[in-house]
């Protein structure tokens, strides 16, 4: 496997900056009150797309070739990266193909479908989205763009750190939320690159527990009957993912389904922005952890903000 540097990732951001949001750095003082820490929040929730995302796919989509791009781009997702590569691939002029959960929520559905991708829906396993993403690809021959075990998209993900401390250098802690390691993976390159002594944290639902599961014992386990709120964590750590984790992140914290609730209504009422709960897992993190976080400059991502306005979580858990 060939492990991404910062250069790669430098490289990324120098392609797509003029396609992306870079994405304000928002603080709340009456958060810091709550957590005694001082947090700064990096709002991937005002990508286009609405999620960090969208940095992957465009620099993926970007980085092909004519003939890889001939036929169009396919993949499988919940979502966020679904909608992501279909703009990516509707701004290059190609097909967007995608293999998506049936239970994934109507709001990502309709993003979807908005930008342009032709959906096949399939059972909410890595095994069915895996086999329908086969077909797929066999039908149309189109270049598969993973969610997230693939070097482009790990690189353009990592700009969203980059950006982050180019803005907040002082940053002591950066927390950011772990489904398939992607973001996470391109956080902990940038933030080591740039400042080697910043801790890196994964956050994750203790009802999707695979990563820091797999982080503690060395081996690459899969994620079996997740059952989480945080539908953008559902997936599993890949290969590329799992090792550059190995190598440059400091930790893996789950965190309970209250907590995630708690922590995204927080945000929604006290910085009166919108957030999905994936994103909620960073701070969730931090309310259950709270002397780890005391006086110390703490970066979170926020990494989405599409949510089902219908169906809101406060008080079902």
């Amino acid at each position: 496997m060939t492990i991404p540097t910062f250069n790669d990732i430098q490289e990324a951001h120098f392609r797509i900056q003029k396609r992306i949001h870079r994405t304000p750095v928002l603080t709340s003082q009456s958060i810091n009150a709550i957590t005694g820490a001082e947090l700064f929040f990096k709002c991937e929730n005002f990508q286009k797309v609405g999620a960090f995302k969208y940095r992957g796919a465009v620099n993926a989509v970007l980085s092909l070739t004519e003939e890889e791009a001939r036929n169009g781009v396919a993949t499988h997702s919940s979502g966020n990266h679904a909608a992501a590569l279909a703009l990516a691939a509707k701004i290059r002029g190609i097909s967007c193909y995608v293999a998506m959960p049936r239970t994934a929520p109507p709001v990502k559905k309709d993003a979807v479908k908005g930008y342009g991708a032709v959906i096949t829906f399939c059972e909410p396993t890595l095994e069915s989205r895996e086999q329908t993403l086969e077909e797929i690809l066999k039908q149309t021959g189109a270049t598969f763009i993973h969610p997230f075990n693939y070097l482009p998209v790990i690189c353009g993900q990592g700009t969203a750190a980059k950006e982050f401390l180019e803005e907040e250098p002082g940053l002591e802690i950066m927390l950011v939320p772990v489904g398939g390691g992607g973001i996470l993976s391109g956080s902990a390159i940038s933030s080591k690159a740039i400042n080697p002594d910043i801790k890196v944290y994964g956050c994750e639902p203790l009802n999707a527990d695979d990563a820091c599961r797999s982080f503690h014992t060395g081996q690459l386990l899969p994620s079996v009957h997740p059952d989480t709120i945080a539908d953008g964590l559902l997936t599993s750590l890949g290969p590329l993912t799992f090792e550059i984790i190995r190598q440059k992140v400091d930790d893996i914290f789950t965190v309970s389904e209250k907590s995630i609730i708690l922590a995204m209504q927080m945000i929604w009422q006290r910085m009166k922005i919108i957030i999905e709960p994936s994103s909620a897992t960073a701070l969730a993190v931090v309310l259950e952890k709270p002397s780890l976080f005391r006086s110390k400059r703490t970066g979170i991502i926020l990494t989405g903000g599409n949510v089902d306005l219908a169906h809101l979580p406060f008080g079902e858990r």
